[in-house]
């Protein structure tokens, strides 16, 4: 589901001033599954995962006075669930410095336009297959653009680094999977 950033804003605006549950609820619904995916990335755990998820949207409802004042809702809600997830981690003593490339990308997203049913349930296992064989922050970074729609700044924010790494790292999973279905990548003039 596409959503744009101005109706984003009007479910925001709705649930900070009209306490409108329904307009919280789409927001839940949006954003659960692609959420749930990221924190389980860092917690390695579907039940802890969400545990994660359901504290940032409680926390979004408890603090939905200020919902408005918050620029990039998407961006928020996926640091915010990062954040819990390292919280999460700590409290439980473990491994307290989690970097990208130990991170782990489950990708379940079926593709629904009328264009990528035409591709054969071969190429689809081989695309699938390249796509799990990546390192982790290719996956990750792969994931976040081509199946949750972020762009590479709000990446970026969310896992602290550069739009450059982003950049390179899509160039990298881009030229991993095209090997892997041997295609070439060639710039055109």
């Amino acid at each position: 589901m596409t959503f744009h950033a101005t109706e984003m804003k009007e479910l925001q605006r709705r649930i900070a001033v009209y306490d409108d549950e329904a307009a919280y609820k789409e927001l839940f619904i949006i954003f659960y599954k692609p959420l749930l995916q990221f924190a389980n990335s860092f917690v390695k755990s579907h039940e802890v995962a969400e545990e994660v998820v359901s504290d940032v949207f409680l926390h979004i409802w408890e603090r939905r006075r200020q919902l408005e004042e918050i620029v990039n809702l998407k961006v928020y809600l996926y640091v915010s669930t990062k954040n819990t997830s390292l919280k999460y981690l700590l409290k439980q003593q473990r491994q307290v410095s989690i970097t990208i490339d130990e991170l782990s990308v489950e990708l379940e997203s079926p593709y629904h336009n009328p264009e990528q049913q035409l591709v054969t349930a071969e190429l689809m296992n081989r695309v699938q297959t390249a796509i799990n064989e990546l390192p982790p922050r290719c996956k990750i970074i792969f994931r976040l653009i081509r199946e949750d729609g972020l762009r590479y700044k709000e990446i970026a924010e969310i896992l602290n680094v550069s739009v450059k790494t982003i950049d390179n790292q899509l160039a990298i999973a881009l030229s991993k999977i095209s090997r892997a279905l041997n295609f070439s990548l060639k710039k055109s003039r």
